[in-house]
């Protein structure tokens, strides 16, 4: 049994499959959350863990009165039930559940929980079934009247919905909760029952080793929760209660109980601290056999365990101490015989036989040492003091070192080296290396000791003569074997450059790392070397992996780099080991419907050089015999001949190639000394540079923000060469549209700018147009630079009102030179400019967007039958413009009509988002004409500009229908009898409707019957203020003679709201047709005929119409007429009628018995 690994018990009830597959994520997912543990008597509330053992229900299994075991004692009791279904819960699960409450209150257990589990397919097999509230809901009635938290429902707990996961989390959260409630009360009531006991240890019969027992569980249980200190508590106790009855015994106060302590010792095998419990040495304090050493020893095991859970093993030993001193004196006070003298005699014989055959030659000697040392390594190995069994193994190595075995030493010192290495030991690490190179330099192993040479060449522990002799051993070496005659040329011996220098940082120039095809890239290498003397290499030089990959791909690889162009390495490098270091890449996943970011993962590119077997007797600084990677002549490498590294800082620059797009990768760094090579197998970070190719590109943008139509507006034409050379005589063709010309002059030129923005010449352009096309000459330019100049162009803007980009033309199709469109109350002009370039067969498009700097609108006002003509022009840019030179002709030239300006500027500023209007009387003689087409010009430029920038706008507009047909006056009169109009009292509405003229040629329609023609109007009064209060009909159809002069008169009645001067309701006349499909009616020819009850939605049939005189009926319900179309109303055009009382106000008096009155001002 191991205490510290059991777990609180609950008992499950209805152990169903859909269950039982839910212990396995309960046991998981339980002790996930810390829960908050207050105790009693004011301890300290503590966080600790909850675990949980689901045990099936058996009534036999509860525990019974008296029992003290808290380990297997059931805390907490769960019903579970997945009964959906009100007949089955009736019929078996309600009786269950009665025999399982039954069975526990005759126990006495009181922390239970009921758990419904719902189940869709359980759902869908069921058809008598209620929802899953009514079933808690009974459940909670019938077993939780009072407890209405002990029922709680599972809502598929099975599945991933958010639903089931809030019922599933709230689950888990109940269940902590009454796990530690349930736990808290039996552990408190545990608690008494054993400080009860203890209160008895004067009493007759009382048994230490059953109060041990006892309080020994209640450490059991700590330790099952984590909480070690109290654990040790507890122990801490037992060992101070039982000491304090030894010192008793010993001053004469004795207990019964201590006689079975009073035994003899026979036999102790010492402190056993490996196992959590002796099992053996408590079953005998249990069934009170144990001697004094045993339950000395079972509690200081105890004790250490749980010292070291708290990980404070330095009380171990202390404790051991004072352990010892004890038993001692525990022994002498209770007269314990302990057979020491035989234990001594035994050892001393044995002891003595064994030195005697040691020193009986020096073979027996060493054969002896030996066999010590290894059965000692050995030990310390099988205990885990790897460290002490290495110490020993060093021993062994200077043994062997003085026998003239440097083999044997060298797997020694090799092995104690790794230890020095792990634990950053400076000195030992040095003087082991000491000892390692000298072996290896009499066993003739030189790739070894050439190695451990350079290490302490570059060992700072080592004085400067010490460095200087090893670094010569190199250098010899190196000289030798270049020289030597017999030897293999190509025999080179690789060593690690971690022991030869320490890289610090590179930089590239340009700081970019990107550069195109052919161009100068330089990369300077700083580095520190770690030998104490000059060293003059043959060529240092790096090898480059190249792959083909579009440009811009490996930003992210080249995260490492600093925005000023340097890679630093990092002062302990993974790469400057044997082992590589990681080279990680990133992996996105796109979806292929809406390119989303489906996946994303990292992928190590060197996993080949990761993955593969390391000898495990290898020390971690000296490198097996051949480099990991060996380094290979390639016709990618970054070469310095001839370099002299000083001690300390320095710095290398390297010319890298660029003859092929792609990525350049630098994988390793390889320095030349004769025969030896210092190689770095990997450099880390990853160091790279792109190079690119890239095709030639022109584009043509704005100079300012946006471009205005109707002014002369500068656009930059930038080419980028890219691998093109642009020859003599080449030139870009423009083609030439009437809507956009192109304006140059003679001092036009342009800059030709390198790669890196620098400014290199200027030329002048030499610019030709014709009536198609428009010639530009370009300079003669290098590759991958760039050629930028500027050129004015005009946008003319139209003269009549723009369409709406969803117009099309009366063919259907849409112009492809420019395009007119609307965007936040501005129109825009979009101009296609095709260019012909010399680099590629086909043309290239370039849209340019221009801005038309106003927005224009005219309207047609009336006073009687005068005519004026309105021209609003507002500024809708953000510059403010000069306009002069404002006209309004009438383009069919009509010698019957004259346009009157009224306007006393002919100059006028017009800032930005403000309006500028123009107004012109039109005057005639004889008829006037049904339209009048009109042209409205002026001159504009920016405000601080001179008159020679002035430039022409025209607006072209026609006017339909102009003459005035209808005169509408309204007049309001007091009731019969008053005086004065009053709020709340009945006034007179009187409109009069006169035609002004003869019939024209508009789109009147009229009605003729026995020679009188005459057109039907739709009236309606309308009060929006609010103001009145139409009584009865507001509307009507009446019919006038077309004849000058011809009134009709309706009367209504009003009522006014409010006093005050109360403007009179507006009257809005509309042209009516009925669309009648019944005949005719004849209408009275002496007056106009006028009908108010007809609206918009009545039928024409059952309209009544009322004359003067009499009123006749057209419509019953004898001779109703089948339904026919609905009746339209038009509105006729502006100036065609004419309001007389617009504006006109009417005095209304407040009532004589209002207290509290309202007065409306306008």
């Amino acid at each position: 049994m191991e205490p510290h690994e059991e777990k609180p018990i609950i008992y499950t009830m209805e152990n169903k499959p859909i269950v039982t597959s839910l212990y396995g994520s309960l046991t998981q997912q339980l002790p996930r959350e810390p829960m908050e543990w207050r105790r009693t008597y004011g301890r300290a509330p503590k966080m600790i863990y909850l675990e949980a053992n689901f045990v099936q229900f058996k009534e036999e299994l509860l525990p019974k009165e008296g029992n003290k075991a808290l380990l297997t004692f059931p805390f907490l009791h769960v019903y579970w039930t997945d009964c959906c279904d009100s007949e089955v819960y009736k019929a078996s699960v309600k009786e269950d559940m009665q025999r399982w409450q039954a069975a526990l209150r005759l126990h006495g257990s009181v922390d239970w929980i009921i758990a419904v589990v719902e189940s869709d397919n359980k759902k869908k097999n069921k058809t008598n079934l209620l929802p899953r509230t009514s079933i808690v809901d009974k459940i909670r009635s019938d077993f939780c009247n009072k407890q209405s938290d002990r029922c709680v429902s599972l809502c598929e707990p099975l599945k991933e919905s958010s639903r089931s996961q809030e019922s599933w989390s709230s689950f888990l959260t109940k269940l902590r909760t009454l796990l530690l409630m349930s736990f808290t009360r039996n552990l408190g009531r545990f608690e008494d029952d054993m400080r009860t006991l203890r209160e008895k240890r004067t009493e007759p019969g009382w048994s230490f080793c059953d109060y041990f027992m006892v309080q020994e569980e209640l450490a059991f249980v700590f330790e099952m929760l984590q909480q070690f200190e109290d654990a040790l508590v507890q122990y801490d106790e037992l060992d101070a209660l039982f000491t304090q009855y030894v010192l008793n015994f010993g001053a004469g106060d004795g207990a019964n109980w201590l006689g079975s302590f009073c035994q003899p010792v026979r036999s102790w095998n010492g402190l056993l601290l490996r196992r959590p419990i002796d099992m053996e040495k408590r079953d005998l304090i249990q069934r009170g056999e144990a001697s004094l050493l045993d339950l000395r020893s079972y509690l200081f095991s105890r004790q250490c365990t749980l010292l070291i859970f708290l990980q404070r093993p330095w009380e171990v030993t202390a404790r051991a101490l004072e352990l010892l001193h004890n038993c001692v004196q525990e022994l002498r006070l209770l007269e314990v015989c302990v057979r020491e003298r035989e234990f001594r005699h035994v050892c001393e014989a044995c002891v003595n036989k064994k030195l005697k055959e040691a020193l009986s030659s020096v073979e027996a000697f060493e054969k002896h040492y030996l066999e010590l040392s290894h059965a000692a390594m050995e030990m310390y190995r099988a205990i885990g003091r790897l460290r002490s069994a290495r110490l020993v193994g060093k021993s062994l190595a200077e043994f062997y070192m003085r026998k003239g075995d440097p083999q044997s030493a060298e797997n020694f010192l090799l092995d104690s080296l790794k230890s020095y290495v792990s634990e950053s030991w400076g000195l030992p690490l040095t003087h082991t290396r000491k000892q390692i190179a000298e072996c290896q330099k009499r066993l003739q192993k030189m790739d070894e000791y050439l190695q451990t040479s350079a290490l302490l060449a570059s060992d700072t522990n080592l004085s400067d003569d010490e460095r200087r002799h090893f670094c010569q051993e190199i250098l010899t070496f190196a000289t030798q074997t270049a020289e030597g005659k017999g030897q293999q040329k190509d025999a080179r011996v690789a060593l690690s450059m971690s022991s030869f220098t320490r890289l610090q940082e590179l930089r590239f120039r340009p700081s970019s790392a990107l550069v195109h095809v052919s161009a100068a890239l330089q990369l300077e290498l700083r580095l520190c070397s770690l030998m104490p003397v000059p060293v003059t290499l043959e060529q240092i030089s790096a090898s480059i992996h190249f792959t083909q990959e579009q440009p811009g791909s490996t930003a992210q690889k080249r995260a490492a780099q600093n925005p000023d162009g340097t890679v630093t390495f990092p002062a302990a490098s993974p790469a400057s080991g044997s082992a590589s270091a990681l080279e990680l890449c990133e992996i996105l996943e796109h979806s292929s419907s809406d390119n989303a970011l489906s996946s994303a993962g990292v992928a190590c590119r060197n996993m080949h050089l990761l993955m593969r077997r390391h000898d495990s007797s290898t020390s971690l600084d000296t490198p097996n015999t051949a480099p990991a990677v060996a380094m290979e002549d390639a016709a990618q490498m970054l070469r310095a001949s001839d370099v002299t590294l000083l001690p300390g800082n320095n710095s290398i620059v390297f010319t890298a190639p660029s003859q092929k797009p792609g990525t350049y990768t630098l994988r390793q760094l390889c320095a030349t000394l004769g025969r030896v090579q210092f190689i770095l197998p990997h450099l880390y970070p990853v160091v790279q540079y792109e190079v690119y190719s890239q095709e030639p590109q022109l584009s043509i943008q704005p100079l300012t923000e946006h471009l205005l139509a109707g002014l002369p507006q500068q656009v930059k034409f930038t080419i980028l060469t890219g691998h093109y050379s642009v020859k003599k005589g080449d030139a870009l063709q423009l083609s030439n549209t009437d809507s956009m010309p192109v304006l140059h002059s003679s001092t036009c030129s342009a800059r030709i700018l390198s790669s890196s923005a620098e400014l290199l010449a200027e030329s002048a352009l030499s610019i030709q147009s014709s009536e198609k096309v428009t010639s530009i000459s370009l300079p003669v330019t290098p590759p991958y630079h760039t050629l930028e100049f500027l050129l004015e162009v005009l946008c003319h803007i139209p003269s009549c009102p723009a369409r709406m980009e969803s117009e099309r033309l009366t063919n259907g199709q849409i112009s492809r030179r420019s395009r007119t469109r609307f965007n936040s109350g501005m129109t825009l002009i979009d101009q296609k400019v095709s260019v012909d370039c010399p680099w590629s067969i086909y043309s290239t498009l370039v849209s340019l967007t221009f801005h038309v700097p106003f927005t224009i609108k005219h309207s047609l006002l009336s006073a009687g039958r005068r005519k004026f003509i309105q021209v609003c022009l507002r500024n809708v840019s953000d510059t403010n413009f000069r306009l002069t030179n404002q006209t309004l002709t009438e383009n069919q030239h009509s010698p019957s009509l004259e346009l009157c300006s009224l306007n006393t500027k002919t100059h006028s500023l017009v800032f930005r988002q403000q309006c500028v209007f123009s107004v012109w009387e039109l005057r005639w003689s004889g008829v006037l004409p049904v339209s009048v087409h009109c042209e409205f010009s002026a001159a504009f430029a920016p405000a601080d500009a001179p008159d020679a920038a002035l430039k022409p706008y025209r607006y072209d507009f026609t006017l339909e229908r102009v003459s005035t047909l209808y005169s509408v006056r309204a007049e309001i009169r007091p009731a019969e009898g008053e005086q004065q109009c009053c709020t709340g009292s009945l006034c007179r509405l009187e409109v009069s409707l006169t035609r002004l003229s003869e019939a024209s040629d508009s789109d009147e329609e009229y009605s003729e019957t026995d020679g009188l023609r005459s057109s039907r109007l739709l009236y309606e009064v309308m009060d929006n203020s609010s103001n009145w209060a139409v009584c009865g009909k507001s509307s009507g159809v009446v019919s006038m003679p077309v004849a000058a002069m011809a009134t009709h008169k309706v009367h209504m009645e009003v009522m006014p709201l409010f006093a005050g001067h109360l403007l009179v309701p507006s009257i809005r006349v509309f042209k009516y047709q009925p669309r009648l499909t019944s005949p005719v009616i004849q209408p009275d020819t002496d007056s106009c005929l006028e009908n108010d009850s007809l609206s918009l939605e009545d039928q024409a049939e059952t309209a009544s119409l009322r004359s003067r005189g009499s009123v006749q009926s057209l419509g019953s319900g004898e001779s109703a007429q089948p339904r026919g179309p609905m009746p339209k109303r038009q509105a006729f055009g502006p100036g065609q009628v004419f309001s007389g009382t617009q504006g006109q106000q009417v005095l209304v008096l407040p009532a004589a018995d209002l207290h509290l009155m309202e007065v409306n001002v306008t």
